[in-house]
Parts: structure tokens; sequence; C-alpha cells
């Protein structure tokens, strides 16, 4: 499925770019979310004549991000969980958890922003986690996890 990107999409490519992608996910992902539109004549021509207004907006979205990077810059959060008095966790902490944490200390964080590379966290310690704001845009917070007592 050949589509027309109207937005910078990670590991796929840039704003404008025609890119040949899976039926799938074309269809349930990058259509339905506004990211890209199909390659035809009448597209084409509606994606050239809006081209600087795409342009502007992904220019605003790059800044946002900029800006959310910078408020995240030295925040830290503390989990609490249950824990065995080794450290275990009994159950885990995800991305669900890292972003209401993050809200308890007035930062605005989506979980589908929040990037375990290693998976959810099992144990009590510190441990960083990556913040992807924008396909450009990542940070790294820190996530203290305690036990219970």
């Amino acid at each position: 499925m050949e589509l027309i990107l109207l937005e910078k999409v990670r590991n796929l490519g840039n704003l404008g770019d025609k890119v040949d992608v899976k039926p799938g996910y074309g269809r349930n992902y990058l259509i339905p979310q506004g990211k890209a539109v199909r390659v035809n004549a009448a597209n084409l021509e509606a994606f050239e004549k809006r081209r600087a207004e795409y342009e502007a907006k992904a220019n605003t979205q790059l800044a946002d991000a900029e800006a959310r990077k910078a408020k995240l810059a030295d925040v830290s959060v503390t989990i609490t969980a249950h824990a065995s008095p080794e450290g275990k966790l009994y159950g885990s902490v995800g991305p669900r958890e890292i972003s209401e944490a993050l809200a308890a200390v007035g930062q605005s964080v989506h979980k589908g922003e929040v990037i375990q590379g290693e998976g959810p966290i099992r144990n009590t310690g510190e441990f960083d986690v990556v913040i992807s704001l924008h396909a450009d845009v990542q940070t790294s917070v820190k996530v203290i996890v305690v036990g219970e007592k």
C-alpha cells in the first residue's frame, strides 16, 4: 500500500514522503490517526496545496515537544509498590504507573510516550525511563521504585 505521510513517523519517513507499507499498518494505524493518506492524483494535488500548512503544524508540534522536554529535564518520580524483602515486586511498574506518577508532580505525559526498552520494572531501585515526546525528541526521566513497608 502506497501512502503520502502527512507528518513525520519514526522509522518510516518525513512529511511528504511517499512510502510503501503493509496494508494493515496503513489501514489500521496511519490513515485513521491522520498521519497519512493514500497516493492518488486528488490526494497528491490536495497535499501540495496544503503543504505549507502541514509544515507549520509539524514545526509547532516540534516546538511544543522541545518545550515539554525542557520541563522534564531534571524530573524524578518515586513510585511505591508492594515488594518482597529482597526487593522483588509483587507485580510490575509499567508505562501507565509512570505516566500517573509524572502527572502527580505536574508533568503531562501520555502512557504511549513512555518507552521501557527492557519491559516493565519488576524490582526496587532507580531506573532511567525514556520519554518519547515527538519523532525527533526524546528525554530520560529517573524513576525510583520503593517497596511498601
